[in-house]
């Protein structure tokens, strides 16, 4: 026994000595974060090293992962901090140049990186130099690195445009053989989120849907580049159209090809990158960059000025869901607080709703709506401005703006339902287990996942998503002055882009979120002096504020996000690939039963990160 109490005092002590060095480590990394200082803004080149993705509004990452380096942080990129660091940096003595380092950068929705683009034009008409660097050039890359001043590309690198286009993965013969059966509930021919449960490939509905969709976004990204550098337009088509007679024709040197074809300006190596940015910003020999920079971090806190006016922006991105949701997602009761809050607090004589989801709970997108069909009550006008994406449920929450915008690009339309419910009884049969039991109703344990949904509950599930569809079509006939059978001939689940999306009726004009905020203002009769906005979101506690003094400088272009060669930048990595389908099966396996949601559309970000939660999903699947 002695022995045994001195082994479990030793076991005790282990444990709190660990407990112990952890909480060191924890409060020391938060005594630092919190005491450091931030760096001073002085004469040189901003570096805007984008290692990650540009989307709407960008999610908290996990704190704990943050402080002691457990997990891979995907640094996000929220537009409109990057616009107002633009618009500080064009009249700012101090910034002699700008550098923009998209070795790291994965992408994100078309309009986002045309507004953005648009933004570094502006810096370059103000006499400023923007200088763009990466081992290769994909399609978000090359779109953004266009309004460049100039393009630098290592000798070992390489343009590779491939437009939209790709193959999903379709789980019918998996399921067959795991023994799982997808009971799938749906109104819309092009409504094609469920065919990876229900067929082995793309129905032909489907693809031709995709195919127009591909072709239009294609045909925008090709103006948007040719408003850029016009100089490139020739040789894009040559490379487009040949890329074998292209690469020959270099006698296989791609990078040379890129140059041949005024695709880049400068083949050069990083050192010579950064030596030509010294040129620009002055010389700095304590930096390992050798160049005086400004770090984006640091300029972004200094150009950051909260504003108040009298019109609301509220942002609605990613996933709806229902319930309560941190930024990133859309919880149907937290925009709608939002909402609710941001009226009875606030002067506020306008809204715009910035919308950049591709839907999800149909109950979450209605109470949204409902929240601004309040606003509207109290004479606010609404103005609604889409983004990259804005399906599904994401057009349904649009449908109370009194004027719609919408980019040529901005993916929306998808008016349609489905609910998708997983039952294991062919599984069970495999395994020689059989599920018996009683009934008092017809309806009683239902649905049964064990044995299969009865005919009586796919009939009432059947009857409730075809309701939420005439609900949906009725909604948005009303909101765009329609029948509900002429919106049917162009809804059915279809997809569109934004410049059919106008010629059908269901956006009202183009123009991105600075449009929005100036039609606000018409439509509330504003002068321009009051023209302030003030942000409907949640304020920023301690915890969110710690997250970000840890996570703020972590992409400081020290190369660690940069790939490991030019082939491996020029397509998502396989975990992140894996970690869209698993998501995607994860949330549309969850539920809610009845969706308004897009997976058909394009994500807005190239990558995405697979997390422990979608590891272990997707190790019980297998299993």
């Amino acid at each position: 026994m002695r022995f045994v109490r001195a082994v479990w005092k030793l076991l005790v002590g282990i444990k709190d000595g660990l407990v112990l060095i952890a909480m060191l480590m924890f409060f020391g990394v938060l005594y630092a974060a919190l005491s450091a200082r931030p760096d001073p803004i002085s004469d040189g080149v901003l570096a805007m090293d984008l290692d990650g993705v540009l989307v709407e509004q960008a999610a908290r990452p996990d704190p704990f992962a943050a402080a002691l380096g457990g997990g891979s942080i995907m640094r996000e990129f929220e537009l409109r901090d990057l616009v107002a660091v633009l618009d500080e940096a064009k009249s700012d003595d101090r910034v002699k140049a700008v550098a923009l380092d998209l070795d790291g950068f994965l992408g994100g929705g078309q309009p986002a990186l045309s507004a953005l683009g648009e933004k570094i034009r502006e810096v370059k008409a103000a006499g400023k130099p923007v200088i763009a660097y990466a081992t290769g050039y994909t399609d978000d890359r090359y779109q953004l690195a266009a309004n460049a001043s100039e393009i630098w590309l290592p000798s070992m690198g390489l343009v590779a445009v491939a437009g939209p286009g790709g193959n999903n993965l379709y789980f019918k013969g998996l399921l067959d053989k795991l023994g799982v059966t997808a009971n799938i509930y749906r109104v819309g021919t092009y409504k094609s989120a469920v065919e990876p449960f229900m067929r082995n490939d793309m129905s032909p509905e489907a693809k031709e849907n995709a195919q127009a969709l591909g072709d239009a976004l294609l045909e925008t990204w090709r103006e948007d580049v040719a408003r850029a550098r016009p100089q490139a337009t020739p040789g894009l088509g040559r490379m487009m159209s040949d890329p074998v007679a292209v690469v020959q024709a270099a006698r296989g040197d791609l990078a040379q090809a890129a140059l041949q074809l005024k695709l880049v300006d400068k083949i050069g190596e990083r050192r010579a990158f950064e030596a030509r940015l010294a040129e620009l910003g002055g010389t700095d020999e304590d930096s390992a960059h050798g160049y005086k920079r400004i770090k984006l971090a640091a300029y972004e806190r200094a150009a950051a000025s909260p504003e108040t006016g009298p019109i609301g922006v509220v942002t609605i991105a990613g996933e709806i869901v229902d319930g309560k949701a941190g930024p990133g997602s859309a919880g149907g009761e937290t925009i709608a607080r939002l909402i609710e809050k941001g009226l009875a607090e606030h002067p506020l004589k306008a809204l715009v709703v910035r919308v950049d989801s591709p839907g999800g709970s149909a109950m979450a997108s209605e109470r949204i709506r409902q929240a601004l069909l309040a606003a509207k009550e109290k004479k606010i006008p609404v103005v609604v401005s889409m983004g990259s994406v804005a399906a599904s449920g994401g057009y349904w929450v649009a449908t109370p703006g009194d004027f719609v915008f919408a980019e040529p690009s901005t993916v929306t339309g998808s008016i349609g339902v489905f609910g998708v419910l997983p039952s294991f009884e062919g599984a069970l049969a495999k395994l020689g287990v059989g599920a018996d039991g009683i009934k008092t109703t017809p309806l009683s344990g239902e649905p049964d996942l064990l044995n299969g949904p009865s005919p009586q509950v796919n009939a009432v599930i059947q009857a409730g998503v075809e309701q939420v569809y005439a609900k949906f079509l009725g909604i948005v006939a009303e909101a765009r002055r329609k029948s509900p059978a002429e919106i049917d001939r162009i809804a059915q689940g279809r997809v569109w882009d934004g410049g059919s999306a106008r010629q059908l009726g269901l956006v009202d004009g183009f123009g991105g979120l600075d449009d929005a905020v100036a039609k606000a203002a018409e439509l509330a009769k504003l002068a321009e002096d009051e023209r302030g906005l003030t942000y409907l979101e949640k304020e920023d506690g301690f915890a969110d504020t710690l997250i970000a003094a840890l996570t703020g400088d972590s992409s400081a272009g020290d190369g660690s996000g940069a790939p490991t060669d030019t082939f491996a930048s020029l397509s998502a990595t396989p975990e992140a690939m894996l970690a869209r389908i698993v998501g995607d099966l994860r949330s549309i396996l969850r539920g809610p039963t009845i969706q308004a949601r897009c997976l058909e559309c394009p994500p807005a970000a190239a990558a995405a990160r697979l997390t422990r939660d979608d590891r272990s999903w997707l190790e019980r699947l297998l299993s």
